[in-house]
């Protein structure tokens, strides 16, 4: 099955949910924000809601950092 991911197109065996696709792509999900089909994901439902073929997820990553 195919899913887009940011932007690209990504190949994944069988659905799965989202914390188990970070999980996959090595992603600390305290790190991120996830959008699922053009909604932002609440983290408290990343393992309940399923990735399914022709899906779009967006993953962003948080920076800190400061000026010196």
């Amino acid at each position: 099955m195919f899913i887009t991911l940011n932007g690209d197109p990504f190949e994944l065996d069988s659905p799965l949910s989202v914390a188990d696709l970070l999980t996959k792509l090595a992603i600390d999900p305290r790190r991120v924000a996830v959008e699922h089909n053009l909604s932002i994901l609440r983290r408290h439902l990343y393992a309940d809601t399923l990735v399914n073929d022709g899906d779009r997820i967006e993953i962003v990553n948080f920076v800190g950092g400061g000026s010196s």
